[in-house]
């Protein structure tokens, strides 16, 4: 065995650990023959802690067991690093990210699930709230596709607000404007085409829509649009209503036909009118088609100086018809008015100025109108025209 050793037997390295002769002659022979395979001296750091570990192995099993910190268990000694033995533990610290990645991931998931959720019904979140009313369902309702059975469930005696025009109405769950009025699927019928049935169809819907639905109609200006779908050529309509618009009277009233207020006494409150109906047509005489609509609008009213709403409900029956030039004394693709009803419910009664008078509240109490209980959200019955009725609901 190679030492070199100083004098008194110890060495001149403080660092050096004995080789043994065999090894250290295989190195030499190796080192000498260039092998490139050749293996490097360990150093002495490296012999030093080798020998210290081999040393404290040996006073283990003398004592009768392994040395504390040994895979038997106990804490490390103090220079025993953790993972000094496996490394650093890389697969706990791992399985803690990858759980707290999933967690992470898991609640960013419900809380989009959530947003959308409240997004789509917002009810949901509302209807929780202190103060909100839980009773009342403001889903909105499927469109009218058969005569109404009965009055309408929903509305309470909630008073309507500036915020809130249509609290305590069942018009609350109705369609907004014209998207209310919807046209059914058009076929041929009464010698006209499909195309020319649908045309009709098209036609009264935009004089639904123009008639009492324009802002500029219902601040009782001249309705130039609905006019010009009208056939100038039917006879005595047109001088008609061109009569009763500038000269409104009983015998010649434009509501017969339009919505109209007056500006001066009554505002709409917001852009929304709530509308329910529906539209159905049929062949008329040979050369012709009919249409046949009866719609119900609820307008949110205010005074001009004033914040209190009430609300003023008109139901129109309209009958028009599209005829065939060929066959009749007609413009191509204009309509006359066969029939026109309307029910009027919060307006004054056996004014005839060409505009509709809302009541408020404020105004006081007023005369009781004769006639029996109307409710003017029932679309299953009709009210006979110039009867007013006494109002259960508005």
């Amino acid at each position: 065995m190679s030492t070199n050793r100083a004098p008194g037997g110890r060495s001149d390295d403080p660092d050096d650990v004995p080789v043994p002769d065999e090894e250290w002659a295989e190195l030499v022979r190796r080192a000498e023959a260039g092998s490139a395979g050749a293996p490097k001296e360990p150093s002495a750091r490296a012999r030093m802690v080798t020998a210290r570990l081999r040393a404290l192995d040996e006073e283990a099993a003398r004592a009768g067991g392994r040395r504390k910190g040994g895979r038997r268990g106990g804490p490390p000694e103090p220079w025993q690093p953790d993972g000094w033995r496996t490394g650093p533990d890389t697969q706990g610290r791992g399985s803690r990210s990858t759980r707290r990645r999933r967690i992470a991931g898991t609640l960013g998931f419900l809380v989009v699930v959530g947003i959308l959720v409240v997004t789509m019904r917002p009810s949901l979140v509302t209807d929780i709230l202190p103060g909100a009313d839980t009773t009342v369902d403001t889903l909105p309702l499927p469109a009218e596709s058969a005569p109404p059975t009965g009055a309408p469930a929903g509305g309470d005696l909630e008073r309507p607000t500036l915020a809130q025009p249509f609290r305590g109405s069942p018009a609350l769950r109705w369609a907004d404007g014209a998207e209310g009025i919807e046209t059914p699927e058009a076929e041929a019928v009464g010698g006209m085409s499909r195309a020319e049935v649908e045309q009709a169809l098209r036609a009264t819907r935009q004089l639904l829509v123009t008639a009492n639905l324009d802002p500029a109609t219902l601040r009782g200006e001249k309705p130039r649009e609905a006019l010009g779908l009208l056939d100038p050529l039917q006879e005595g309509e047109p001088e008609r209503l061109e009569k009763a618009l500038a000269e409104p009277g009983e015998e010649q009233d434009p509501l017969m036909l339009f919505t109209r207020f007056d500006p001066d006494g009554a505002l709409l409150v917001g852009e929304v009118v709530k509308t329910r109906g529906r539209m159905t047509f049929e062949a008329g005489a040979a050369g012709s088609v009919e249409v046949h609509a009866d719609y119900t609008f609820v307008y949110p009213l205010v005074k001009p100086d004033g914040d209190e709403v009430a609300r003023t409900i008109v139901r129109r029956r309209l009958t028009t018809a599209l005829h065939d030039p060929q066959r009749f004394a007609a413009t191509r693709g204009k309509l006359s008015v066969v029939r026109s009803e309307q029910n009027f419910a919060n307006t004054a009664c056996e004014t005839y100025d060409g505009y509709l008078h809302p009541s408020f509240p404020s105004d006081g109490p007023e005369p009781q109108p004769e006639g029996p209980e109307v409710d003017p959200y029932d679309r299953s019955t009709w009210q006979p025209d110039g009867s007013c009725g006494t109002l259960t609901r508005t």
